[in-house]
């Protein structure tokens, strides 16, 4: 039975797992949960993911949630993946294991922080913070300062690799939501992660076209959301 991809396009996990089906050449199926439209809550989807969250799959019979699960997932049920995306080694596959880890509870939990009380407030359930932002944004620097000091010392990929694997693919779709903040924060923010930016770049590159058609809908709605933060502040001042 063909593989059924659960996602919203506008969500980063949903857009790494996509990602990387394409780049494995996976016959799948897209299944498009709007999250906005609380499609994430129908009983049908909860059935699939009880957590009401994208992304999932359902593979055959099996089905399974969160991003990480799914991406180690696929390298392991289906035959002829690279080693260069989920190593064979224990001790560098223990390694992606690992970042993958810190993503979750260093670099989402402030990228999702500060979007969410700057270019995505109407998504907050709670009132916009000046203060929550600035606090999201120190935390996020202190993110960016590891990868560029940390992840990216000794390679041109994560860990010090000289080519991209599934955290580099988790990460950088990560990243890329930080494209909806003001032109001018977004490059103030990266300005000084030198390698951080190299590093998109070559993610990009390396994992050419299916970066771009899995991040067209982000791109059509960064002008958006920029256009809208520009009127608020002008409003405000």
């Amino acid at each position: 039975m063909t593989l059924k991809v659960y996602c919203d396009r506008m969500s980063e996990p949903s857009r790494a797992v996509l990602m990387f089906c394409k780049i494995l050449g996976i016959d799948f199926e897209e299944c498009p949960v709007d999250v906005l439209k609380g499609q994430t809550y129908t009983p049908e989807y909860i059935a699939i993911n009880p957590n009401s969250k994208v992304p999932a799959i359902a593979d055959g019979e099996f089905k399974l949630y969160e991003s990480h699960a799914i991406l180690i997932y696929l390298c392991c049920a289906y035959p002829g993946v690279a080693s260069q995306w989920y190593p064979s080694d224990l001790f560098e596959r223990s390694k992606i294991h690992s970042v993958l880890d810190w993503h979750h509870t260093n670099l989402r939990r402030t990228a999702v922080g500060l979007l969410l009380n700057t270019a995505l407030v109407a998504l907050n359930p709670r009132p916009p913070s000046r203060q929550a932002a600035e606090e999201a944004e120190k935390l996020l620097l202190k993110s960016l300062s590891f990868i560029e000091n940390v992840l990216l010392k000794d390679g041109r990929f994560l860990c010090g690799r000289s080519q991209p694997s599934i955290a580099d693919i988790s990460f950088v779709c990560e990243i890329m939501e930080l494209e909806l903040l003001l032109q001018e924060d977004h490059d103030r923010i990266f300005s000084p992660y030198k390698k951080v930016l190299q590093w998109v770049e070559d993610t990009k590159s390396a994992t050419a076209p299916h970066f771009d058609d899995v991040h067209r809908d982000l791109y059509d709605q960064q002008k958006g959301y920029r256009e809208m933060q520009q009127q608020k502040l002008e409003k405000a001042n």
